[in-house]
């Protein structure tokens, strides 16, 4: 069962852009996930497979108008100001663990994040109308109310997003990339298979993206951010358009491309 939860924060003292680079943010999921089970978090460290949850950059305000996200940040974001925090996770093990850690939050108990200490204010788990990152389903769900009809699906890629293709990153967002990525994940969390996917006869219809770099304390890679539309334009089976719907509303859960546990590809249906 696929969650995306948003946590409000509040930093108790000035938090350096050294600290908040996606290096420091996945540090800070593994400190929460051990937090309740040590051995889990343990786990999650060290494992090289792909892993259950994706994390967001840390943002400062409400997303923005043209709803991108923050990734680099040049100057401390300041005390007392108030953030919040998007994790998602993608099978019913991690959330089941951190059940607890979500009913018993501790509003008073600092959480570090470099050298800075922050609050945990409250955990958002269900839809809002100010905040979009925040919404839960079962995989069943979401398979039975996917569109048989609906021959568009948008996306916003609001942090940059690449791909591995062979021994190299490819920041632009075929439809291959797109839909296979969401796919692999699919395939892997839901125990509900989709065994292949028709994709001959679908095409970009509208793009409106460009590329940024997100900065790791040890790496730079380069993205695309923005919009992009894809439409059936031949004739295909019901079944096949049910999938692809399936596929573009778990896009929010569990985002597409290289490094989501780093916040990078984040995309969500529009």
């Amino acid at each position: 069962m696929p969650h995306s939860l948003v946590l409000n924060l509040l930093p108790l003292s000035p938090i350096s852009p050294n600290y908040l680079s996606g290096r420091h943010l996945h540090a800070l999921f593994l400190t929460l996930v051990s937090s309740v089970d040590q051995e889990l978090g343990n786990s999650l460290h060290f494992s090289q497979a792909d892993k259950a949850f994706t994390i967001s950059p840390l943002q400062v305000n409400n997303p923005r108008k043209n709803r991108t996200l923050f990734w680099n940040y040049d100057r401390p974001v300041p005390i007392n100001q108030p953030c919040w925090w998007r994790i998602s996770l993608l099978d019913d093990v991690l959330f089941n663990k951190l059940t607890k850690l979500w009913l018993n939050i501790n509003p008073n108990k600092p959480w570090h994040l470099g050298s800075a200490d922050l609050l945990i204010t409250s955990v958002l788990g269900t839809p809002q109308s100010t905040q979009p990152w925040a919404n839960f389903s079962t995989y069943q769900q979401i398979y039975d109310n996917a569109s048989t009809e609906e021959k568009t699906f948008t996306f916003q890629f609001a942090t940059p997003t690449t791909f591995r293709q062979g021994k190299f990153d490819s920041a632009f967002p075929t439809t291959e990339a797109v839909f296979n990525s969401l796919l692999k994940r699919w395939n892997k969390y839901s125990g509900i298979e989709i065994n292949s996917l028709v994709l001959e006869e679908i095409f970009p219809s509208y793009f409106d993206i460009n590329t940024e770099i997100m900065i790791d304390s040890r790496s730079k890679f380069i993205g695309c951010v923005g919009q992009v539309t894809y439409r059936i334009l031949g004739d295909v089976e019901d079944l096949v358009i049910k999938q692809l719907n399936t596929l573009a509303d778990f896009a929010l859960y569990c985002g597409a491309g290289r490094k989501t546990t780093m916040g990078m590809g984040m995309i969500r249906r529009i």
